[in-house]
């Protein structure tokens, strides 16, 4: 950061505010401070009967990899509006929030997941214009290798770990890197 948006000094600097405990950009001249706070990622798991819905990306990071439909929260929507938005919008996909699913803080990335499971509303989907495809999977066809991003793979070994009883959790953690891996350490699950 170099210039301040509320008197244009370019006195910023990295420091503690006073009261605060934490380096933030601050203004030499007025004294704004300047919050950075984590991105959060809302999503769903959409479900047709044995099968859920994976789109293949068309845009980076992670082109031409199989996710979920997600993306960020927007300004002014809940987090249930930003996870049907963005099915919506990455897979023309019309569903039924049945509810929250993971939560995943991935503190090295500044970025917080939470994944709703869904039930489509009918077949009517198609690639929207940050995918490439959309395909329904059931377990078995799932391309593990080629999923995006390691909150998806730990989403969908949750849910189908779960799917055999029928009993759904809510599942809290954090991706953390450990010998060049990013691994799910739960937090709490009920």
């Amino acid at each position: 950061m170099k210039f301040c948006s509320q008197c244009g000094s370019n006195t910023i600097t990295w420091s503690v505010p006073s009261g605060d405990n934490r380096p933030r950009h601050v203004c030499g001249d007025c004294n704004e401070i300047y919050y950075q706070n984590p991105k959060i990622v809302v999503g769903c798991i959409p479900e047709w009967e044995d099968q859920v819905l994976l789109c293949r990306r068309a845009i980076e990071p992670r082109h031409g990899f199989w996710t979920l439909p997600a993306g960020f929260m927007e300004n002014e929507e809940t987090t249930q509006e930003a996870a049907e938005r963005e099915t919506l919008e990455e897979a023309n996909a019309r569903v039924e929030l049945l509810g929250l699913y993971t939560v995943m803080n991935i503190p090295h990335t500044n970025q917080v997941y939470m994944m709703f499971r869904s039930r489509l509303l009918d077949l009517d989907f198609s690639p929207g214009s940050e995918s490439l495809e959309c395909k329904l999977f059931r377990e078995e066809e799932i391309p593990w290798r080629e999923l995006a991003f390691p909150t998806i793979v730990h989403t969908l070994k949750l849910y189908f770990q779960e799917r055999t009883a029928a009993r759904y959790g809510m599942h809290l953690g954090d991706i953390v890197r450990e010998d060049h891996r990013a691994v799910f350490l739960p937090r709490r699950s009920r």
